[in-house]
């Protein structure tokens, strides 16, 4: 399943949700994504602009998370996890670079 909670292998759930939206960006300037299904992840933005439903940030939380979630869902799920396989390997390369200092 391709969710939008961190992965449990990162050890940092703040690391983990900054991954989710590489993942995100990764995926709307992929071109076997489908330039429509590319437009989700825009309107749960826009929905901010709009009269909110309920009073505070829960709903616009719930329509952006809910859009973000269903836009990795409905990728391609061999691209999905070209991204994601990528996004593992510039994390390992980045902690030995780091365990180096």
């Amino acid at each position: 399943m391709k969710d939008m909670l961190p992965r449990p292998d990162n050890a940092d759930d703040l690391r983990g949700l900054r991954n989710q939206f590489k993942l995100i960006w990764r995926l709307l300037r992929d071109e076997r994504v489908n330039p429509l299904l590319k437009v989700l992840p825009f309107f749960s933005v826009l929905y901010l602009l709009f009269p909110d439903i309920l009073p505070g940030p829960f709903d616009d939380a719930a329509v952006i998370g809910l859009g973000l979630y269903t836009f990795v869902e409905m990728c391609p799920d061999d691209v999905v996890a070209e991204h994601r396989q990528e996004l593992a390997a510039e994390a390992r390369r980045r902690n030995a670079v780091d365990a180096d200092k």
